[in-house]
């Protein structure tokens, strides 16, 4: 004779005056969640992954997030960094520091390099940014990297805006926008042919303020040019250049001494400061929170080449 099925019901039983709260992430929280389970899932799936790191607040706050994602071991793959030859010593400097404090691998595509062996020639403007592209792709195709892990944004300029978090590359790293898969329900399809590869843009969905809070609440360090500070400066185009020795004024521009910050750090030949007393984060923050204007739109010279400077870039396999 069979024993009768056995049913268990549980019954959780609170007092009327239980102060239990429902349990609510907050929005940076669900931005970082989500941001880790990228990483695992791309990082799990494929075998060699590279992270783009430049020293910049988008690469440094994804960084951070990667450590966070396979703690309490290492970051397992290395970083990238394309280098222009322009870039501002300061940022320089913090990315060397910070991948030493990490035990990470760095590899360093240089530009100058190109434009010494004569693969590359220099641009007429002396903007170096729509240079870095041949390097970048040299340096994925060497490292046979399948995934490249970038820190843009969907908030920053409406050819980001067309990107889905994992962005299939073909053979010759070129991006093509009518060619995207459908990303539902959190699944990333990172499957590609040989010699193809992917980007992913881990930070896709966060926007600069919520960059700014995320390292507010984290205590992130930066490069100190994205606080104010004070440098001889030049307009040109609305925007303010440092004067240096890759970015010199022409006739009729005059050289001042301003209180200054980056929004975003690049080329020094075509990223331009804003007037800034913000000091510390929290001044960063209302600055953000108040303006109109995204920082690319803001403060860079090569996305004003034409409307659609970045997204022809991102189709020869720009960032």
């Amino acid at each position: 004779m069979r024993d009768p099925p056995v049913t268990t019901e549980i019954v959780t039983i609170l007092d009327d005056d239980s102060d239990l709260q429902p349990y609510e992430l907050s929005q940076l929280d669900v931005l970082e969640s989500e941001s880790i389970h990228i990483f695992r899932e791309v990082t799990a799936e494929l075998e060699r992954p590279v992270l783009l790191f430049s020293g910049g607040k988008d690469s440094v706050v994804m960084l951070h997030l990667a450590a966070k994602a396979f703690y309490p071991g290492r970051v397992p793959f290395p970083v990238l960094h394309v280098d222009t030859g322009h870039n501002f010593p300061e940022v320089l400097e913090y990315r060397d520091r910070t991948v030493e404090r990490l035990g990470l691998k760095l590899i360093v595509a240089k530009v100058q390099d190109y434009i010494d062996d004569g693969r590359l020639v220099e641009r007429a403007d002396g903007t170096r940014n729509p240079l870095q592209t041949q390097p970048l792709l040299d340096a994925i195709a060497q490292g046979r990297f399948d995934a490249v892990y970038g820190g843009g944004r969907r908030d920053e300029e409406k050819a980001r805006a067309k990107e889905r978090i994992v962005s299939l590359r073909d053979e010759f790293g070129q991006w093509d926008p009518r060619n995207q898969r459908p990303e539902l329900w959190d699944l990333y399809n990172a499957r590609h042919r040989p010699g193809e590869h992917v980007r992913v843009f881990p930070l896709s969905n966060w926007t600069e303020l919520e960059i700014w809070r995320y390292i507010a609440r984290e205590n992130i360090e930066l490069p100190s040019l994205y606080y104010a500070h004070e440098r001889d400066v030049f307009q040109r185009d609305g925007m303010w250049l440092a004067d240096g020795p890759v970015s010199r004024p022409r006739e009729g521009e005059e050289i001042v001494r301003k209180l200054v910050r980056y929004r975003t750090v690049g080329d020094m030949s075509c990223t331009g400061a804003v007037e800034s007393d913000a000091t510390d984060v929290s001044g960063v923050i209302a600055e953000v929170a108040a303006t109109t204007l995204t920082e690319r739109g803001a403060t860079r010279a090569d996305d004003r080449l034409s409307e659609a400077a970045m997204e022809d870039r991102k189709k020869e396999g720009y960032f």
